[in-house]
């Protein structure tokens, strides 16, 4: 029997969904069956995303995609995008948490907006998913939180100061989520890629040597489609041979 059919039927929300790693992720679950719900705050982006999937990931055995702006930091503009979510889909099986931001400089460059926008975009906006995505789960069969982090969750480097603090955050909160609900069959993993080939990363066009959106998607759908009984907690992701951007 195909694996993937493990995951056919089950219902997703991906933040940051309709462009890098996040349409990678939309598309991979899609292609398994899963009905995917994507937000984030470009309307024409997330228009073009919706599109280009429906016509690319379409047949028998696949999963649709809708899609609805939110700016994922504001909690009212959330809830009225798992509203949209209940509506749609009608359930919430798994969540990827994939939205993000990089802002790139020295303590003493770095303005307090700067580190507020990459806290709040990186760190509590995934508080305020997982609290959403609990209130689910807990009243019905459980789910799978995963949340895509990074190798700098781990690795401090200069001018990270912002983006480290967000991720090693986002580890910790990661690590406490799983142990405060894997009771209520709730599993929690942390991917952590490192060097990906995307827009995020200042990339144009493919960086061969990097890790690619669609090996991080690859990831995700082998730790999802793992066994109920198994939980795969963190994941670390790295280019086999490093090269130079």
């Amino acid at each position: 029997m195909d694996k993937r059919n493990r995951l056919a039927g089950k219902k997703a929300i991906v933040t940051g969904g309709s462009r890098g790693i996040g349409l990678a992720i939309t598309r991979t679950l899609m292609e398994c069956g899963v009905d995917v719900a994507i937000c984030g705050r470009n309307e024409e982006s997330l228009r073009q995303a919706v599109g280009e999937l429906s016509r690319q990931v379409r047949g028998e055995g696949k999963g649709k995609i809708v899609g609805h702006t939110c700016d994922v930091t504001d909690i009212e503009q959330v809830r009225k995008f798992f509203t949209y979510v209940d509506d749609t889909l009608g359930s919430l099986d798994i969540l990827v948490n994939n939205a993000g931001i990089g802002v790139f400089r020295s303590v003493a460059d770095l303005s307090p907006e700067e580190w507020r926008v990459t806290l709040d975009t990186n760190l509590t906006s995934v508080y305020l998913f997982c609290h959403l995505a609990m209130e689910r789960f807990r009243s019905g069969r459980g789910g799978f939180i995963v949340n895509i982090s990074s190798l700098a969750g781990r690795n401090a480097f200069a001018g990270g100061a912002a983006y480290n603090a967000s991720k090693f955050g986002l580890n910790g909160f990661s690590e406490a989520l799983m142990l405060d609900h894997r009771g209520d069959n709730v599993r929690v993993c942390s991917v952590m890629p490192g060097s990906v080939s995307t827009e995020f990363s200042g990339t144009h066009g493919v960086a061969e040597w990097k890790i690619q959106p669609e090996d991080v998607a690859e990831v995700v759908r082998m730790v999802l489609e793992m066994p109920e009984r198994t939980m795969v907690s963190r994941v670390e992701i790295r280019p086999s041979k490093p090269g130079k951007s």
